[in-house]
């Protein structure tokens, strides 16, 4: 009990932000492996890096297609959205990448953005346009949802940009961020992976939101000028400063208590108290 009041008592503003990397203009979608590195995209420079504690940044993959979010399954396969494909990737332990979905009722995607697979093999991932296309083809944003069987369906049509996306620790919440919005909208979802129950969660974050992350508690951190943290019912606990704007965020190393955080050039990283929430 004494340690969950401590929990509950942590002091964001005072934890220590380390800058470990930089040099990456495109930093997004860092993601940590159980085999005990850090991936994360540069969409600029169109590659995925690796971080390896102890160790520094090396090259994962290069020409990606523009990688943006990222994220793994309980087999360890890593899930990519590509705005410049237009499209989402799975990519095999060994290597091989699979093409997952590249348009919805044969019209391409506008840009996917940021992705979460949920413990059973559902997958959600946000479509919105922050890049010039030649030609759209779809004429709205997209929240999707993928069964583990490869049906795709799109739940939500929201009037701003769809971004950031994450689920609560038992898998039966869906979060997800609206950057035009400036909010943060929830969905309930049931053993077949189907959303309801629309609702806004945060009405009004501080800045504009990109990606997020939840703890085991279920509390969300919300990448903006700074990481703001709410709990699972959306009353703010605190924030985190860093020395630049944050893209996304998520939590890694062994014991899942370090924030692994994508600023507008640089890689950091903060230990937290409570550990994150993974559904991998």
């Amino acid at each position: 009990m004494a340690l969950a009041m401590a929990l509950a008592a942590e002091d964001y503003s005072a934890l220590k932000v380390e800058k470990i990397a930089t040099g990456f203009p495109g930093a997004e979608g860092p993601v940590w492996s159980r085999d005990g590195y850090l991936l994360f995209s540069d969409f600029e420079n169109k590659n995925i890096h690796r971080y390896d504690p102890g160790k520094g940044v090396s090259l994962f993959r290069s020409d990606s297609q523009g990688a943006n979010g990222n994220t793994m399954d309980r087999q360890g396969r890593l899930y990519t959205c590509e705005y410049v494909s237009r499209r989402v990737t799975r990519t095999s332990k060994d290597g091989k990448v699979e093409v997952l979905a590249s348009e919805f009722d044969g019209k391409r995607f506008n840009a996917p953005n940021d992705i979460v697979v949920r413990r059973d093999g559902h997958v959600y991932f946000t479509d919105p346009l922050f890049t010039p296309l030649d030609k759209r083809d779809l004429d709205f944003y997209g929240v999707y949802h993928m069964t583990p069987k490869g049906k795709l369906e799109v739940f939500a049509k929201p009037k701003g940009r769809p971004n950031g996306i994450a689920l609560s620790p038992d898998g039966k919440v869906l979060y997800v961020a609206n950057t035009d919005e400036q909010n943060i909208r929830a969905y309930d979802l049931d053993k077949s992976g189907r959303a309801s129950n629309e609702r806004v969660l945060i009405e009004t974050l501080p800045s504009r939101p990109d990606g997020m992350r939840v703890d085991v508690k279920g509390n969300l951190f919300v990448t903006g000028k700074q990481i703001a943290v709410y709990s699972a019912q959306g009353q703010p606990l605190g924030r985190i400063d860093l020395p630049e704007g944050a893209r996304n965020c998520a939590f890694g190393d062994a014991d899942f208590r370090t924030l692994y955080i994508t600023g507008q050039e640089s890689l950091f990283r903060v230990r937290v108290e409570t550990p994150g929430s993974v559904q991998y």
